[in-house]
């Protein structure tokens, strides 16, 4: 019995050590794995920095050029106002000519007479007046 406990004793050894073996190399490899991890943590940290710095400036630019639009946004705005105000004036010109146009409309339509009137004199005056032409040149004649 006592050759048994030996025997048991010697396997519990043996047992441990192999245990204790592939403890370590599961060790050794955890070391080496997380060794890496923060190599590649280093690194990703290093491009970070570069990163937070490319953003800083990269929002520091978009903040310049948000300000640059607002202030042209304005200028446009001015100009539209301008525009605006051109195009309310030809309206109230086209409004006044359209007034004047429908009152000598309705003007002419009530002195349609007067102006028949006012024509048939008009030509009275145009003939008397070719008339006159016409025999002054004779007249000048007569007394040279």
């Amino acid at each position: 019995m006592i050759i048994i406990l030996y025997i048991a004793a010697l396997i519990f050894a043996i047992a441990f050590a192999v245990l204790v073996i592939y403890i370590s190399k599961t060790l050794k490899s955890a070391r080496k794995t997380l060794e890496n991890v923060a190599s590649t943590m280093g690194g990703l940290e290093k491009q970070m920095e570069g990163i937070t710095t490319e953003t800083t400036s990269l929002l520091q630019k978009t903040n310049h050029l948000a300000e640059d639009i607002g202030e042209k946004t304005q200028k446009l705005n001015t100009l539209v106002d301008g525009v605006k105000g051109i195009g309310d004036s030809v309206h109230e010109f086209n409004q006044s000519l359209h007034t004047m146009s429908n009152n000598l409309k309705h003007t002419a339509d009530q002195n349609k007479d007067n102006a028949a009137q006012a024509m048939k004199w008009g030509q009275v005056g145009i003939d008397l007046y070719k008339k006159w032409k016409k025999e002054k040149p004779q007249d000048e004649k007569a007394v040279q």
